[in-house]
């Protein structure tokens, strides 16, 4: 078997209708894995859905809204219905209040951020590990997405840094308290590519500034991540678990 492989694993990857989710659908497929897709778009997951099933890929569309307890519930049903337990779950699903200050938001920004960006992926981790506890799988493995903003601190992403710094150290938590189930749970945390999340910073005219503090000069690509996506989802990665994998062409080391 090869190192980095994800052959016969059943993967759910949330927020999956655009953005990393949609690449990282893809990205998983195409390496083996049976991928379950959840988003409120439905559409657009199922055209992604039709996209791998199309090229030989195996994968699955389901609505999921992850505020929605009953339809985190639904979702992962659904997923193990189709294909059987579960191998690894993708914490994606994020949203951002705009380039607000914390003076400029309100109570609604602040809840719908944190909301989707950090409650959610604990009911959903939380649901999955029942679910590996009552199946007696074995164990389990959990990915979040999470952000250089956990550990950069720029005006106008309040509270999206702070929902993300707060998934760093969730993560940690989560695989301490995880590991007596067999549950490993890491995290990934990309610097400024291009998303439907980051437009609104990377296409200001504070864009070449962000650029220039790169180290590397040049924004990621989403296959900058697919390395790292590839090493947490297999079983290359067994013995890691409580860790944050930055990709950010070396974006948090720079200079002051």
């Amino acid at each position: 078997m090869q190192t980095f492989s994800v052959d016969n694993k059943n993967i759910v990857i949330t927020g999956a209708s655009s953005g990393f989710g949609h690449h990282f659908a893809g990205v998983l497929a195409n390496a083996g894995a049976s991928v379950i897709l959840g988003a409120r778009r439905v559409d657009k997951i199922s055209a992604r859905v039709d996209e791998i099933n199309s090229s030989g890929g195996s994968a699955l569309g389901v609505a999921l809204d992850v505020r929605d307890a009953d339809s985190v519930d639904a979702f992962l049903d659904a997923a193990e219905r189709e294909f059987g337990p579960i191998d690894v779950v993708i914490n994606n699903a994020g949203v951002e209040s705009g380039a607000k200050t914390y003076a400029m938001i309100d109570e609604d920004d602040w809840d719908y951020v944190m909301d989707t960006n950090l409650k959610a992926v604990w009911r959903l981790s939380k649901k999955y590990t029942e679910r590996v506890v009552k199946s007696g799988q074995g164990g389990g493995n959990i990915i979040n997405i999470s952000s250089i903003t956990a550990y950069r601190t720029i005006k106008g992403q309040f509270p999206y840094a702070v929902s993300k710094a707060a998934l760093t150290k969730v993560t940690e938590v989560m695989a301490l308290e995880g590991a007596k189930f067999g549950i490993r749970v890491n995290a990934i945390a990309p610097g400024y590519i291009l998303t439907d999340v980051s437009r609104v910073l990377l296409e200001s005219d504070r864009s070449e500034d962000f650029r220039k503090a790169i180290p590397m000069r040049r924004y990621g690509e989403f296959d900058d991540l697919d390395g790292p996506l590839l090493l947490l989802a297999s079983d290359a990665s067994g013995y890691m678990t409580g860790s944050t994998i930055v990709v950010d062409g070396g974006h948090i080391c720079s200079e002051l």
